[in-house]
């Protein structure tokens, strides 16, 4: 499930991709535009920052900006730096790999069950870009199907 932070990021964003080129966005107009608060919304832009996705401007004229083009930035990137794993486990997860404890991870059901998970969620949120978030074009892939019962 993504964070408060992370739904709050994504907000963020998604007015810097529609003023991407226009020039540094404030972080007050961010805040207002997106209903976010400030001081939340700082500590995102910053981290985003350090990590390069974002950059920024001070002073007259001053703002954030996107780095590179909204193609360029995957949604799984923008989940791992603002959420951390998105694994459900820290034993499938592949950049935030932790053994569980008491787990026997070759045995384990719930283990090959969740790779499987992972696999699913990181086939959509590695392929999607921020872009995508502002374009329509979240349709899922024709292999994933419903697990609704009617």
């Amino acid at each position: 499930m993504l964070s408060h932070k992370a739904q709050y990021a994504f907000r963020a964003l998604t007015l810097l991709v529609d003023k991407y080129q226009q020039g540094p966005v404030l972080i007050t107009e961010i805040a207002e535009q997106k209903n976010i608060p400030i001081k939340f919304l700082e500590r995102i832009l910053l981290e985003l920052k350090n990590v390069g996705i974002l950059e920024s401007k001070k002073g007259k004229g001053g703002g954030y900006y996107l780095r590179d083009h909204p193609t360029s930035t995957s949604i799984a990137n923008i989940i791992r730096t603002v959420d951390g794993p998105i694994a459900m486990l820290p034993c499938v997860s592949l950049y935030f790999y932790q053994k569980c404890a008491n787990c026997d991870e070759r045995n384990c059901g719930l283990h090959n069950i969740m790779e499987n998970v992972r696999d699913a969620t990181l086939a959509i949120v590695e392929n999607k870009t921020l872009q995508d978030l502002v374009s329509g074009k979240e349709v899922l892939p024709k292999t994933i199907k419903s697990t609704k019962k009617v």
